[in-house]
């Protein structure tokens, strides 16, 4: 019985081929136009997470501020000044926490033959390549060997070695920060870098060596990643332990300043996902006007066929049996429209390629521009959207189909 319906459906469609492929344009345009919203905003979902897996999304910051409220007596403006032994106090304290380093950083002249540029130098312990999640594109990194034997030893961001050496080979060079000799062990991959960022041109060193340049007891900043997803608990632990040592309201956000870039992914990640109902919900809008084009048709087919449904209804035909022959007419339209439509948005999303999004604002933000990737997951909505459409569209023709009347319908010229 299925197999005969739809070879009536085929039939009717073949009958009006030109009407039948208009029809069936429409509703590809519409699909598509869904696939490609819901790509998008896949795909600038990515594009986000890439931007943040530039630094490494499980890390933390804190650095000394000044306090905002009053505490334990003590008046709000008080000075906070973090040193190492915080770092024991928050290992004691927060068991999440897998890597921690302290962090001191100086604006020193860096100088190489006659070049001389004032540089942004950081000292830090050797984890801070896993935290930040930096590689080398050149030589190595500082390793606790380094740390340990207070080596003079450097690596260098990719625009810095360009400033210093000008294309020139920069492995085993020395050059000289603020008179001291330092040896370029290795050389940073390059990193996404706004125009106003300096995290290309920044200098490494061993923290232990980076009290000949400055004062290293007091820290300019603490960073730490962490195991799981407990990214608030985490801040909280640590907060709490910085204010219990000096004496500041665990609340206090000017105290102690800190950037948490996974719970500033978290917020976006939200945004995103109001971004994607929002394009999923115009591109079914738009499906719609194809599914308006599908019923009409088939209502006007209804019209065209009156004296062949009574007919049928004469010879014995129920109404669900009309009502299944129309309906299934009309989900062979939908169902032929999206798979031209997904095929029709593949080839839009290969021939697109990459969107220039963050390339157009930072250097090195090729991977966090918005790719067209159609995933499993897209074609799914899509096709549950489409089936639902196409539902809505045929099933108002086929129920006026099959209530007609059969002898008002054998009248019917």
């Amino acid at each position: 019985m299925f197999a005969d319906i739809l070879t009536q459906a085929f039939g009717a469609m073949l009958h009006n081929r030109r009407r039948t492929a208009l029809t069936v344009f429409g509703m590809a345009w519409g699909i598509a136009t869904v696939v490609l919203l819901l790509a998008y905003g896949s795909g600038f979902g990515r594009a986000v997470e890439a931007i943040f897996a530039n630094w490494g999304t499980h890390i933390i910051g804190f650095s000394p501020g000044r306090t905002s409220q009053q505490a334990g007596g003590q008046k709000s403006g008080t000075q906070i000044r973090l040193t190492l032994d915080d770092i024991d106090r928050i290992v004691n304290a927060a068991p999440l926490v897998k890597r921690i380093t302290p962090y001191a950083e100086k604006q020193c002249a860096v100088q190489k033959d006659v070049r001389t540029y004032t540089l942004p130098v950081l000292g830090s312990y050797p984890n801070i390549f896993k935290i930040w999640a930096m590689n080398a594109a050149e030589g190595r990194l500082i390793d606790q060997q380094d740390e340990l034997s207070h080596a003079r030893v450097a690596v260098i961001g990719s625009e810095a070695k360009t400033k210093l050496f000008s294309g020139e080979y920069a492995l085993g060079e020395y050059i000289r920060i603020d008179g001291l000799s330092f040896q370029v062990i290795g050389v940073i991959a390059p990193r996404m870098q706004q125009s106003d960022d300096s995290i290309n041109r920044q200098v490494y060193i061993p923290f232990s060596t980076m009290g000949a340049l400055k004062d290293t007891h007091y820290l300019d900043a603490i960073w730490l990643d962490y195991e799981g997803h407990e990214f608030e608990q985490v801040e909280r632990q640590v907060r709490s332990v910085l204010a219990q040592q000096y004496n500041f309201k665990v609340d206090d956000k000017r105290a102690v300043f800190s950037v948490n870039l996974m719970k500033q992914l978290s917020q976006l990640q939200i945004l995103t996902a109001a971004l994607k109902v929002m394009l999923g919900f115009i591109g079914t809008l738009t499906l719609g006007i194809g599914g308006v084009g599908l019923m009409n048709i088939m209502l006007v087919s209804v019209t065209q066929r009156t004296r062949e449904i009574g007919v049928q209804k004469a010879l014995g035909a129920r109404r669900r049996d009309i009502l299944l022959q129309f309906l299934a007419e009309a989900m062979t339209i939908t169902f032929l429209g999206g798979i031209l439509g997904i095929i029709l948005a593949y080839a839009v999303s290969l021939g697109a390629g990459r969107i220039t999004f963050y390339s157009a604002m930072a250097k090195n933000a090729e991977a966090a521009d918005i790719r067209l990737i159609i995933d499993p997951t897209i074609v799914v909505i899509a096709t549950i959207i489409l089936t639902f459409v196409g539902l809505v569209s045929g099933m108002i023709p086929a129920i006026k189909a099959s209530r007609l009347d059969p002898i008002e319908a054998l009248r019917y010229e």
